[in-house]
C-alpha cells in the first residue's frame, strides 16, 4: 500500500496482439462475405423480377398489336407485322428483319389453330387470327436485352460499392465483437502481471523464513528462541493473505452488477479499526475513530468492498505513521446532505511533492526511495469510483497525509 507514482505498465505482448488482430480479420472476413451474398441474392432477385416484368411487358404490348393494328404500316417501334389474308396473300411490314415471317405458324393458325407466341432467336413472335386473316407480330428483343445490360452494369456498380461498405462495416463490427476478447485478454495478463510481482517478494522471504525456522529446530533451538522466527512467519502468511485478498478484488471490480445495500460508514470503520487495534497498541499509535452519532454516514453499495477502502487506507497510514503516532478516523457530511466524507489523517512521513495523483497507480514506487508498493490504494480508487465516489490524498501541514473519499449518501448506484 503505497504513497508513490506507479510503475510504467508494459506494453501489450505480440502474442495477444497478433491474436486479436487474427481474429478481427476472420470475423471482418465472415462478416463481409456474408453481407456480400446477401447482396448478391438481393441482386439476383431483382434482376430476375425486372426481367421477367420487362418479357411480360413486351409480350403484353405485342399481343396488343396484333389485336388493334388495322394493317402492317407503322407498326410500334421495333415490331414489324405479317398478314396472311383469305387468299393466302401475304402483306408485311418494310425492313423486316431476315427469316420471317414463320410462315407455318401463319398457315397453322390461318387454317384455324390456335394463338401462338414463340421465341426465334432475339425475337419475340405472336400469331393469332383476326376475321378471316391470320396476323404475325415480330418483335425485338433488343431493347429487352439492352435494358438488362444497364440493369446489370448498375447491380454491378452496386455490388461493388456494396462490397466495399460491407467490408468496411464487417471490420467495424468485428472491432466490436472483438472488444470484449481484447479487455478478457487484458485483465488475465494484468492479473497475471499483478499476482507475479506482487507474490514473488512475499513467498521467498516465507521460504527464507521457513528455512531459517528449520535450521533452528534442527540445531535444537528452544521455544523463546524460535518465537522470533514464528512470529515473522506468520506476519509474513497474514501479508500474503492480504495480497492474495487485493488480486482476487481487482478481478471482480469490473463486475458493477451486484446489488448494493444501505451501508453505515460508520459501522464500517469501528469494524476496520477494531481490526487494526492490536498492531496499532503493539507500537503505540493511537487509532480513533469520529463520527457524528446525529448524522449517521449512509451510502448505498457494497459493504466487503468499502470495508476494503478502508482497510487500505488505514493499513497505509500504518506503514508510514511513526511508533507513537496518530491515526484519526473521521466521518462527516459537511459537503452537503447528498454528499458522505471520509478521512484518514496520520501524523506520518507524508509522501513526495506531486504524487498525489500518482499514488493511486497500481506498483506506485516513492520519488525519495525505490521502494514498490502494492495495490491497495489503487484498488480502492477503483471501488470508489465504482461507487460514484473521488478519493484525493494531500500532504498536512507539520507532516503527515489525509485520505479522502466522498461518496454519494444513499441512493443507487450509478
Amino acid at each position: 500500500m503505497a504513497r508513490g507514482p506507479g510503475d510504467r505498465r508494459p506494453g501489450r505482448p505480440e502474442p495477444d496482439r497478433e491474436l486479436l488482430r487474427r481474429a478481427r480479420r476472420t470475423l471482418a472476413v465472415r462478416n463481409t462475405v456474408a453481407i456480400a451474398l446477401v447482396l448478391l441474392f438481393v441482386g439476383a432477385v431483382v434482376l430476375f423480377v425486372v426481367h421477367r416484368e420487362e418479357s411480360s411487358a413486351l409480350a403484353a404490348s405485342i399481343r396488343h398489336t396484333a389485336a388493334t393494328e388495322e394493317d402492317v404500316v407503322d407498326p410500334p417501334a421495333g415490331s414489324w407485322i405479317f398478314r396472311l389474308d383469305a387468299a393466302g396473300s401475304l402483306t408485311a411490314t418494310e425492313d423486316a428483319p431476315a427469316g420471317f415471317p414463320d410462315r407455318a405458324a401463319l398457315e397453322r393458325v390461318h387454317a384455324g389453330g390456335p394463338a401462338e407466341q414463340s421465341r426465334h432467336g432475339d425475337y419475340l413472335v405472336v400469331t393469332r387470327r383476326r376475321g378471316t386473316a391470320a396476323v404475325q407480330v415480330v418483335g425485338s428483343l433488343a431493347t429487352e436485352y439492352e435494358e438488362t445490360r444497364r440493369l446489370l452494369a448498375a447491380l454491378g456498380a452496386a455490388e461493388l460499392l456494396g462490397l466495399a461498405a460491407a467490408a468496411l462495416a464487417g471490420w467495424l463490427l468485428a472491432g466490436r465483437a472483438t472488444a470484449p476478447l481484447g479487455e478478457a485478454l487484458a485483465r488475465q495478463r494484468r492479473f497475471v502481471a499483478d499476482a507475479s510481482h506482487e507474490l514473488r517478494t512475499p513467498i521467498a522471504q516465507l521460504h527464507t523464513r521457513a528455512q531459517l525456522l528449520d535450521q533452528d529446530l534442527r540445531g535444537g533451538a528452544t521455544g523463546a528462541d524460535l518465537a522470533t522466527d514464528v512470529h515473522r512467519l506468520v506476519a509474513g502468511t497474514r501479508q500474503l493473505g492480504e495480497i492474495v485478498d487485493d488480486l482476487l478484488l481487482s478481478t471482480h471490480l469490473a463486475d458493477r452488477t451486484e446489488a448494493g445495500t444501505e451501508v453505515d460508514l460508520g459501522v464500517v470503520a469501528d469494524g476496520v479499526a477494531g481490526s487494526f487495534a492490536e498492531r496499532a497498541r503493539a507500537r503505540t499509535i493511537e487509532l480513533t475513530v469520529h463520527t457524528d452519532p446525529d448524522r449517521p454516514s449512509i451510502v448505498h453499495g457494497r459493504e466487503a468492498a468499502l470495508r476494503r477502502v478502508l482497510t487500505a487506507l488505514v493499513d497505509n497510514a500504518l506503514n508510514h505513521t511513526r511508533d507513537g503516532g496518530h491515526i484519526r478516523i473521521e466521518l462527516d457530511r459537511l459537503d452537503g446532505p447528498d454528499r458522505v466524507r471520509l478521512i484518514v489523517r496520520d501524523d506520518g512521513t507524508g509522501f513526495a511533492p506531486g504524487d498525489a495523483e500518482r499514488l493511486f497507480d497500481r506498483f506506485a514506487r516513492g520519488h525519495d526511495d525505490h521502494r514498490r508498493f502494492g495495490l491497495g490504494l489503487a484498488l480502492a480508487r477503483e471501488v470508489v469510483t465504482g461507487h460514484g465516489g473521488t478519493i484525493e490524498a494531500a500532504n498536512l501541514p507539520g507532516g503527515g497525509a489525509a485520505f479522502t473519499v466522498r461518496l454519494p449518501a444513499g441512493g443507487r448506484l450509478p
